[in-house]
């Protein structure tokens, strides 16, 4: 049972409310002191909601129409047109991973006391959570400013019993899912359904769950890299520890340890090779601490501007019990998030494109000592991974075009009270596809450097790479005549979703969620 008082969650924490209650993960609730803080705040807000003086999302339109007093008879009735009204989200739905971390980080800030909800509101949203509802939310419609206000609408729509949720599997009313599931419609009182669509959630979720993959294929592309390099009979001379101790960014010392880790034992060390050993190699595999370290850092970055906002206040205005104040402030904006994955979107394409460079090396005839040519079996004859080279190079245009910065673009929205808005849902959505294509390019590189080691019969990887090849072999067996390689590209970047190589892609510390952000 995770207690949710508004503390920082950590990515593995994410990942697991991700998996869901079926597969054995967590279960969450709000804590006895978060319980207290709400109630603290929901006195203020009671105490403004029957007084004269306008307060901002408690008396007041909103927007544009901050101006507009309410009276008190028609409080609740502004709540639920604010709820109807911001649903205005489109496409297809965020998966259902992403909608229960959605639903676990609102109920965490709203945890925090600094919103001047009922403690029912963020509860509602726990039983949700442990029951299996999941409302149903278009991925598009969000500016990041004030928030992700049209996905958490849809949320909001929910848990007051309308629009859409999925329950065991089957779309139907929210209202239906609710009965169900043995749980009761909030029927929305002054601010509370303000505080459930004003924040980040939505951008937060969907990129944090992208990062957790970012994560994993981050320490895959060094194992990947690890391979190739010994398919090529390459040296690990350029990851000698003296190198990288006099250059110590931390991630490149990192990955010059993992890589010499990776390779003890293999014919590729230079006092057990037969044949003369080159003394330099090709950037894409001389460089591999330098350029994936730096990815490293990147996502070091991009994590801890996530897990800071898991457990911060984002909506607006916010209630402080202990001086009655209730102060209008902008934490809804979410900057930190949009460049934040704007940043791991550069850093991925980045590591997408040195190992398609090294991709092509494993294929490309005048560069892949003495392989056969795309690693055919019958070159000629037989394509190989000619395609596979081809399909990993599309996959990378798609990754650099998505790569563009949607934070540094703005149009001003609600009449021009919202002048400055992050695009961080934007920024979120391209991550996640990066981090797909990705996983795609990781495979195809796997599944080459395998191939590529069955043409080396005097070369034996050393046991950590056997092992890794092993499991590849279990999922694609080697290729001989030509077959339509995607299935065994599908199955391999499936596997990859699923954990089966996190044994060397996660470090120990951190156990991966069965099935997480698939």
């Amino acid at each position: 049972m995770l207690q949710l008082s508004g503390q920082p969650l950590s990515l593995h924490e994410i990942a697991r409310i991700a998996d869901g209650v079926p597969s054995g993960s967590v279960r969450v609730q709000i804590s006895p002191a978060a319980i207290a803080q709400m109630d603290a705040s929901r006195a203020v807000v009671r105490r403004v909601a029957e007084g004269c003086l306008p307060v901002y999302g408690i008396n007041t339109g909103f927007g544009k129409l901050c101006e507009v007093r309410i009276s008190n008879g028609e409080l609740a009735r502004l709540q639920l047109n604010l709820v109807r009204s911001h649903a205005c989200g489109l496409s297809v739905p965020l998966s259902e991973p992403e909608t229960r971390v959605i639903v676990a980080l609102r109920a965490n800030t709203l945890a925090r006391g600094l919103s001047g909800v009922r403690p029912l509101v963020a509860q509602t949203l726990t039983l949700m959570l442990n029951r299996g509802v999941h409302p149903v939310i278009p991925s598009k419609g969000s500016v990041g400013a004030s928030g992700d206000l049209a996905p958490l609408a849809h949320l909001a729509l929910c848990v007051i019993g309308e629009g859409e949720a999925i329950y065991r599997g089957e779309r139907m009313p929210g209202r239906t899912a609710l009965e169900r599931a043995g749980i009761e419609p909030v029927r929305l009182e002054a601010k509370e359904g303000l505080a459930l669509l004003n924040g980040t959630q939505a951008l937060t979720a969907v990129g944090a769950l992208a990062l957790w993959r970012a994560t994993r294929l981050a320490g895959l592309a060094d194992v990947a890299g690890a391979m190739t390099l010994a398919a090529l009979l390459g040296t690990p001379v350029a990851f000698d520890q003296r190198i990288h101790a006099a250059r110590p960014h931390p991630g490149q010392g990192i990955v010059a340890a993992r890589l010499r880790a990776l390779l003890e034992g293999s014919d590729v060390a230079p006092d057990r090779r037969t044949a003369p050993a080159r003394v330099q190699d090709a950037y894409s595999l001389r460089c591999m601490p330098q350029v994936h370290g730096a990815v490293r850092g990147a996502l070091r970055f991009a994590t801890g501007s996530v897990e800071i906002e898991t457990g911060s206040a984002t909506d607006n205005p916010l209630v402080f019990a202990e001086s009655g104040a209730v102060l209008s402030g902008g934490n809804f904006h979410g900057a930190p998030l949009a460049l934040a994955f704007d940043t791991a979107a550069i850093a991925l394409t980045t590591l997408a494109g040195v190992a398609e460079r090294r991709i092509d090396r494993l294929v490309n005839p005048d560069l892949n000592q003495g392989l056969p040519a795309f690693l055919a079996a019958h070159p000629g004859l037989s394509s190989g991974f000619m395609i596979a080279h081809v399909a990993a190079v599309s996959l990378l245009n798609e990754c650099k075009v998505l790569a563009h910065p949607a934070s540094v673009d703005n149009v001003p929205t609600s009449g021009g009270q919202e002048d400055h808005v992050s695009m961080g849902m934007t920024a979120a959505l391209k991550l996640r596809t990066i981090v797909e294509n990705g996983e795609y390019i990781a495979a195809i590189e796997l599944l080459a450097a395998t191939e590529a080691l069955r043409y080396r019969e005097a070369f034996e990887p050393g046991p950590e790479l056997r092992r890794v090849r092993d499991v590849v072999r279990t999922i694609a067996p080697p290729l001989g005549e030509d077959r339509p390689l995607s299935i065994d590209i599908e199955n391999l970047a499936r596997a990859i979703r699923q954990g089966k190589f996190d044994e060397w892609a996660i470090p120990e510390s951190l156990p991966a969620p069965v099935g997480a952000c698939q």
